[in-house]
């Protein structure tokens, strides 16, 4: 019996279009292909952002010498990050009905610190959960087994009891490792019925 709903952020709760950010920001194509690469395709140090065991300014440092001859498009990109995160507008509505079924609802993302402070509003959705941990907090990221054992443990949550809810198919099975009940996200209008479905 599923008893507790974890919600993964990016992507399910919320967008994150890195492309159109960067097109809005630039509007150049060559300035645009520069400054991807050189961050969201440098996904080593990105993952370190959200593991959150480089500092900023370290990771922009990276970022712009990832970027040789757009370090300051790269920067601008890095300092100006909180345009792109957009809530979803079913996440409140969606966690606030499984919260009248009776649920706990958690969230569990790879996270930055950087990215939370530049844009908390993003995140409002938050103060309607029973908690969570963003990747930074614990110095982990999915899909390493660790950080849904803390999430679990910080809880006190039966696996089997949880239903964990992911884009990528990667955490899906790091949460099925650790015992978790969990599922694909796809899109709202496909993945919420089957969600809905499957907590009965």
């Amino acid at each position: 019996m599923i008893k507790n709903v974890i919600f993964d952020i990016g992507m399910v709760l919320l967008t994150f279009d890195w492309d159109k950010y960067v097109h809005r920001l630039f509007n150049d194509e060559k300035t645009e292909k520069a400054v991807t690469a050189a961050t969201w395709h440098n996904s080593d140090t990105w993952k370190e952002l959200d593991r959150g065991v480089m500092t900023a300014e370290e990771v922009c440092k990276s970022f712009e010498q990832a970027g040789k001859g757009y370090e300051a498009q790269v920067r601008l990109a890095f300092e100006r990050m909180g345009e792109c995160p957009v809530q979803q507008p079913y996440a409140i509505p969606w966690i606030k009905e499984l919260k009248a079924k009776g649920l706990n609802v958690y969230y569990l993302s790879n996270y930055s610190d950087h990215l939370r402070n530049a844009c908390p509003e993003a995140l409002s959705f938050t103060e309607h959960t029973d908690g969570g941990i963003y990747s930074y907090e614990v110095k982990l990221i999915k899909p390493d087994p660790e950080i849904y054992r803390s999430l679990c443990e910080k809880y006190s949550l039966t696996p089997s009891e949880c239903l964990f809810i992911d884009d990528l198919a990667a955490n899906v099975e790091g949460a099925e490792s650790c015992g978790l009940n969990a599922i694909q996200f796809d899109c709202y209008e496909k993945s919420y019925p089957e969600i809905m479905k499957l907590i009965g």
